[in-house]
């Protein structure tokens, strides 16, 4: 059996244990039937693997049960095959927490910051997120959409004003649409992916140490920074 057989099954055998240890070690229950189960849990630990995982089973089978002699076997499994197994482990066993990928200094504004002080900010620093507080509790978040939807309210009432009005106008014009989660420093990077995909209206995570809303922020993680962690705040 060559060297890349003996890594695929190895990282192979170790994915296998540990399904089945979070389905508490079933007696006699298939790679594929645990695969399939904890894809269906909401704690999806196996995310968008499942199809690859299936088939990697079969791959599995072909080397361990239709291998002619202990030195001659009829599948060996190629570079992408041993690298999407390795990666698939990697990320089950030792998954990528949220820190330190996304830890970053985020500032807070107060709700009485007034409006043209944020398109200010927004002109000069570039930032796109405005986390708001009201004495150090947190009561929204302000991003760009919101700004534009506040401003395309405003103006069918005819021309728009910035004098006198502060961030907290714009947290009540956003009404009760949640764009916001908050989670906690020891969450997987793949929940977060999740979150993403699955609520349309969610325009950043916030990261706090326990997760709670009024904790110090270490952290912020737009869509686009999942896959790629340049730009400003």
């Amino acid at each position: 059996m060559g060297e890349r057989a003996d890594t695929f099954l190895g990282a192979f055998n170790r994915i296998e244990k540990e399904l089945k240890r979070q389905l508490g070690n079933p007696i006699n229950m298939s790679f594929s039937e645990a695969v399939r189960r904890l894809s269906k849990r909401k704690d999806n630990l196996i995310g968008e693997n499942e199809n690859d995982l299936l088939q990697l089973a079969q791959l599995r089978n072909a080397i361990v049960h239709d291998q002619i002699s202990e030195d001659f076997v009829i599948a060996e499994p190629n570079e992408w095959a041993v690298r999407q197994i390795e990666k698939i482990e990697n990320n089950l066993l030792r998954p990528e927490k949220v820190l330190p990928r996304f830890g970053k200094n985020v500032t807070g504004f107060e709700q009485d910051l007034p409006l043209v002080e944020i398109m200010k900010i927004i002109s000069e620093k570039r930032f796109s997120q405005f986390p708001v507080y009201d004495s150090g509790k947190f009561i929204g978040l302000i991003t760009l959409r919101t700004i534009g939807f506040y401003f395309a309210q405003e103006s069918l009432s005819g021309s728009v004003s910035l004098k006198g009005r502060v961030a907290k106008d714009l947290i009540s014009a956003n009404g009760k649409r949640v764009n916001f989660k908050f989670v906690s420093a020891d969450t997987n990077v793949s929940e977060v992916e999740k979150m993403f995909r699955t609520e349309g209206i969610l325009e950043a995570i916030l990261i706090t140490e326990h997760g709670n809303s009024d904790g110090n922020l270490l952290g912020i993680i737009r869509p686009r920074d999942i896959y790629s962690q340049e730009g400003e705040q």
